[in-house]
This record gives C-alpha cells, sequence and structure tokens, in this order.
C-alpha cells in the first residue's frame, strides 16, 4: 500500500522514484526487504525553507522491513546535518506496551497516538472513500469503524514507530523539527487510513503477489515522476545578487551552499535585482 500511495502523491516530476527495492538479511532480525526511493517534493516546501534549498533536490529514503520490525532512513546530500530515522514494530494490541523497543521508555509527555479513526487529517487528503467511519471491506466484512474501537475491535494491531530527526543548523533547527514532526505525523495519519481502507485490493494476496503489485505500481510512479522531462526546457531563471547576513552565510555554509558574491564579474552585463536574505536567531 505504501507503493499505491508513492504512485498517487507522484507526478509533474515530482513524487517517489524507486531506485532499489531487493531481498536483504539482518543479522538480528533475519530476512527482509531492503528499498531506496529518491522524493521529489520541491514545490511542498515552506517558503522559508525555498530561501535555501536548491531549486531541483531530492531526499533519499533507505528502508529495511524486517517484519514486524523495521528501519527508515532519510539523509540530503547536499544537508549534512540533516537525518531523520523512524523505527517501527507491529503488534497484536490497540497501543498499550509502554516499551515496545525494549530499550529506554519514551517519556509519556512525548508520545502521540494517532487514531485512523477520528484524528483529522488535512483537508486536502480526505476521501470518503477512506472515512473509516463510513467504510466496510466486502472481502472481510469489517467496517465502519465506530468510536472506542480501538478497545473491542478484533483483530487489531499496533503500528508503534519511534521518529527521531535531527536539523543542526544555526537559525532554522528548532522551526525545522517542527516542521518535520508535524508532516510525518500527518503522513502517517494518512497513510494507516489508506492501508485499511484498501485492505480489499491486498488481503489475500501472497507474497510474489505482492512483490508484483510493487512492481507494477514502482514502474507507474517513476514515470509519472519523470514525466516532465519530456517536455520543453523550463526557462532560466534571471541572475541576480543578493545580500545576506553574516549569520545567514555561516549557516548556508555549513549547509555546502555557496553564495556569490555582489561584485562577481560574471554578473556584470547582467541588470541587477538585490534581493536580501535574513534569518532571525532562534
Amino acid at each position: 500500500m505504501i507503493s499505491k500511495h508513492s504512485c498517487e502523491q507522484s507526478g509533474g516530476g515530482e513524487g517517489v522514484e524507486v531506485i532499489k527495492n531487493e531481498s536483504d538479511t539482518h543479522p538480528q532480525h533475519g530476512p527482509g526487504q531492503l528499498t531506496e526511493k529518491r522524493i521529489y517534493l520541491n514545490s511542498k516546501l515552506p517558503s522559508w525553507a525555498k530561501a535555501f534549498v536548491p531549486r531541483l533536490f531530492y531526499v533519499t529514503e533507505k528502508a529495511w522491513n524486517f517484519y514486524p520490525y523495521t528501519i527508515t532512513e532519510y539523509s540530503v546530500s547536499f544537508l549534512p546535518k540533516f537525518s531523520i530515522r523512524i523505527e517501527t514494530r507491529f503488534e497484536n494490541n490497540n497501543g498499550n506496551n509502554d516499551n515496545v523497543f525494549e530499550d529506554t521508555p519514551t517519556p509519556a509527555e512525548n508520545v502521540s497516538f494517532l487514531d485512523i479513526l477520528s484524528d483529522p487529517i488535512p483537508e486536502k487528503h480526505y476521501k470518503e472513500s477512506e472515512d473509516l467511519g463510513h467504510w466496510q471491506s466486502s472481502k472481510t466484512g469489517r467496517g465502519p469503524l465506530e468510536k472506542g474501537w480501538r478497545d473491542d475491535h478484533k483483530p487489531i494491531m499496533c503500528s508503534y514507530k519511534r521518529v527521531q530527526c535531527s536539523f543542526e543548523v544555526y537559525g532554522f533547527q528548532t522551526r525545522t523539527e517542527e516542521f518535520i514532526h508535524k508532516n510525518i505525523r500527518d503522513i502517517l495519519l494518512v497513510g494507516h487510513r489508506q492501508a485499511v481502507a484498501w485492505i480489499d485490493e491486498w488481503h489475500g494476496l501472497n507474497l510474489e503477489e505482492v512483490r508484483e503489485y510493487e512492481r507494477a505500481m514502482q514502474e507507474k510512479t517513476n514515470s509519472k515522476v519523470k514525466s516532465n522531462n519530456t517536455g520543453p526546457p523550463a526557462a532560466s531563471r534571471p541572475a541576480f545578487s543578493r545580500s545576506i547576513s553574516a549569520t545567514d552565510e555561516r549557516s548556508l555554509k555549513k549547509m555546502g551552499v555557496t553564495t556569490a558574491a555582489t561584485s562577481d564579474p560574471s554578473l556584470s552585463s547582467v541588470p541587477q535585482s538585490p534581493m536580501r536574505l535574513n534569518s532571525t536567531p532562534e
């Protein structure tokens, strides 16, 4: 269902491109599957982030699925101080395990319960067919879910996720990490609603059928991501100079982003339109 979700979110040169999908073995967790993807999402960034992000960039996602345990890591090549790591463990309960990863329990104030029935999702993602208060499965007869379903619904499974993100760049760290956590919460909520609502598409498939479904969906997704490459070349951006503060320049250099001096002779023949890029220390 991740493959289908990725396909829905892709198009016009943005979305999820699958680079690798192959079997792998973990010394502790045994046989599983390794996937590597590139996620193109420039247009989805907030305006304050676009100020220092290259026009064309992608996030690399590597995921190791050793069900019922998985590891997912995200990185950006030009931002060495940026990282996201998500550990997942699935258990057949309603979320009552306080130490599912069997190491250091997460403080209660840092635990967020996601209810796929009643928690609000961004309006742009709402579909009546994925509203679990109206949904019913023709294959299993399950649904619709009702208030209090977590206490009495059978069968039931909880997806526990430990999300760790880091963006160690002065002036952007707090805002970026908050933005990441909020968006991951929305993505997980929408994705798990869909996994249940789409049950008739995957229920009863064997592993070989799952891999074939993934292969076909990934080919479709990759073609959607690359679809804008067939059109006319995009117009080049006008050259400009920009004035930045010492704080900005230090932060950008730490991220590997170079800045052109306003006296760059290569720009001397181009009418200059000064733009100031400011940052607020947080």
